[in-house]
């Protein structure tokens, strides 16, 4: 690509953004670029000065480091560090602090010297707390600055801790932490309510005094903020906007995060594509949002005017351009998600035969069957198709101790009630209210506690499974162990929950799949959960034929759906079948109300289901098809 066509392409982009096929790639370029620094700076007898980050997004280049220097012999002697942020209060010691990560994710690996190592200090009195950041600013001033900065960023677009307000002359301060940034932390401290409210940040004036900024960025949740960030006017809502304003800043990110910039979201306003099928219908339903208009009256002028006009001009005449789109759209929609028996199926989403298929719903968390896609699983049940429901993990972690002592105190009033009274149980209970008496924030339970916890949410799920219509055969629980292994260690081997998922589909020898297809979070449960099942499809169909009949049908779960192009199967809802739905969600009363980990949504998770699949219903009826009450979505994946 030329230099002026590069230059059309990012003309929205207001700062220099490299773009790399996955995190991996994009991890070992930064790591190489450190790695090339420091050897630099010491051939020329100079310390290398470096601002580091916490969170998930550098860890991947701390690990390519670690093996740099394990495997090429690169050296930290020389390599005076400056970590950008501390929760306060904070001790020191504890899992969540800073100070720990860092030592665990790259100090510990690496032949640093401890004297050169400076990280804020969660553990002062407050009263301190503002001499300490004078002395940290002059500590690096000493230093001659930072030669390189790298800097992730959070939903609020804060780096550091320099959250929405912050100015851009700010130094090293203490500072309070914005509602989302503690939500977004609560699953490492057992709840929003441990967040520490407060943390020590360098400022963002320091940071610019940086000679290099790097600013990374990895995976689909990123990439709101991060279009924000890059292609936004500066504002102090988004501070990391102000980034726009320095000479010596680059951000990388890898394709997901970068999802949202004009280049790839919507190229058509920035170059000549080539258009096949798919961009297409992302590009007529764009600009018929864009302009509140049903499809089929969207007119020539419309693409002419919105930057579509090669369109127009290469595949029109438009009203058949509009035609396809609605009719693709249009055959998505189907009150029969297990295919439609002695029907033309050309047109629809799904086979026609088998008429009654083997179907396995896979529910990561105890309730994702219901929250997701509870209307298209009663609908399958009352369909008479053969389904099965699977509960991947126990979900214990979201139940709250008092309700885990409830249901206890419950066993043993009605063990007393029926003269079967057992004193090893009335210890084990007593064992139990000490250890939540004690328990530290984000504490893992004890194992009569987890056990308690995962029985609660074992017993809402078959209420809900039940409820929709399966008997107690067709209803399976995992507890896949990777769920109770990642609590307490980073490196978890997957190969028995792959091993207990081949077996189960071997069993039941499915024609349909319907798993969770939230991929957001590289590390989530969902994410998680789906690859093992995707590998054990892709081991399964060496040998095993009924593999290459069976297809896998995606859901999102309550918070956010596909978009209206990626949907490739939207079954409809009646006002009836909408509360029905609700009543299965009910079943789950542990999730009710207030769920132990709500993330920043306030709304209770049935009315976010509710809301998600009413809007899917909008946004069809917006673009000139039938009125729904609601709609559930649907991508199929193809392995």
């Amino acid at each position: 690509m030329s230099r002026l066509n590069l230059l059309e392409e990012t003309r929205y982009e207001k700062l220099p953004v490299t773009v790399f096929a996955d995190k991996l790639t994009a991890a070992q370029s930064v790591a190489r670029r450190i790695a090339d620094l420091i050897q630099n700076q010491t051939a020329a007898g100079k310390k290398t000065i470096l601002g580091l980050a916490t969170g998930a997004t550098p860890v991947a280049v701390y690990q390519e480091l670690v093996q740099l220097h394990q495997q090429e012999g690169l050296s930290f002697k020389n390599v005076v560090t400056f970590n950008l942020d501390e929760y306060f209060p904070m001790d020191s010691r504890a899992a969540q602090s800073y100070r720990v990560f860092m030592h665990e994710n790259l100090f510990n690996h690496i032949d640093i010297e401890v004297a050169n190592i400076n990280i804020p200090n969660g553990e002062l009195k407050e009263g301190d707390v503002a001499a300490f950041c004078l002395d940290y600013e002059k500590k690096i001033t000493a230093y001659g600055g930072l030669d390189l900065q790298i800097l992730g960023i959070g939903r609020t677009g804060h780096i550091g801790f320099n959250e929405p307000g912050s100015a851009p002359n700010s130094g090293c301060r203490l500072v309070s932490l914005d509602e989302l940034t503690r939500s977004d932390a609560a699953h490492d401290f057992g709840g929003k309510a441990n967040v520490p409210a407060k943390a020590i940040t360098m400022g963002i004036g320091t940071i610019f005094k940086a000679r290099e900024i790097i600013l990374m960025a990895w995976g689909e949740k990123k990439a709101f903020i991060i279009k924000k960030a890059v292609e936004g006017e500066i504002s102090s809502d988004v501070p990391a906007t102000y980034l726009q304003l320095a000479d010596n800043v680059e951000f990388v990110v890898d394709a997901a995060a970068a999802g949202l910039l004009t280049r790839f979201n919507t190229p058509w306003l920035v170059k000549d594509c080539t258009w096949n099928d798919q961009l297409i219908k992302k590009a007529v339903i764009w600009l018929a949002k864009s302009l509140n208009k049903p499809i089929l009256k969207l007119t020539e002028e419309d693409y002419n005017t919105h930057g579509m006009a090669q369109l127009a001009t290469s595949k029109g005449p438009v009203y058949n351009i509009n035609i396809n789109i609605f009719n693709k759209l249009q055959h998505t929609i189907t009150g029969w998600p297990g295919g439609k028996p002695n029907a033309d199926e050309s047109q629809r989403p799904e086979r026609a035969e088998p008429a009654q298929k083997r179907v396995m719903v896979f529910s990561p968390h105890p309730d994702d069957d219901v929250i997701s896609m509870g209307g298209t699983f009663i609908r399958l049940a009352d369909q008479q198709h053969d389904v099965h429901v699977v509960y991947q993990t126990s979900g214990n972690t979201a139940v709250w101790d008092d309700d885990a002592l409830r249901f206890v105190e419950f066993t043993l009033d009605f063990s007393k009630s029926q003269n079967l009274y057992n004193e090893k149980l009335e210890e084990i209970y007593q064992a139990m209210r000490k250890f939540i008496s004690n328990k530290q924030p984000n504490e893992k339970d004890i194992s009569e506690v987890e056990a308690v916890k995962g029985f609660i949410r074992k017993g809402e799920a078959i209420a809900g499974a039940r409820f929709v219509g399966l008997n107690d055969t067709h209803i399976h629980f995992q507890n896949l162990p990777f769920y109770d292994l990642r609590k307490t260690s980073h490196e978890v081997s997957y190969e028995a929950d792959i091993e207990q998922t081949m077996a189960l589909l071997q069993q039941v020898k499915p024609h349909q799949i319907y798993t969770a297809g939230d991929f957001a979070d590289p590390h989530g449960t969902h994410k998680t959960c789906f690859d093992i099942i995707h590998e054990s499809l892709k081991r399964l169909a060496i040998t095993e034929e009924w593999v290459k009949d069976c297809w896998v049908w995606l859901y999102r779960g309550a918070w956010h759906e596909f978009e209206t192009e990626e949907i490739e199967m939207c079954v409809p809802l009646s006002p009836k079948e909408v509360e029905r739905k609700r009543l299965a969600i009910f079943k789950h009363q542990s999730q009710k109300d207030r769920p132990v980990f709500p993330g920043e949504d306030a709304r209770e998770f049935w009315v976010r289901a509710e809301d998600r699949t009413s809007e899917t219903a909008k946004i069809y009826n917006n673009l000139g098809l039938a009125e729904y009450e609601a709609m559930e979505a649907f991508v199929r994946f193809k392995f």
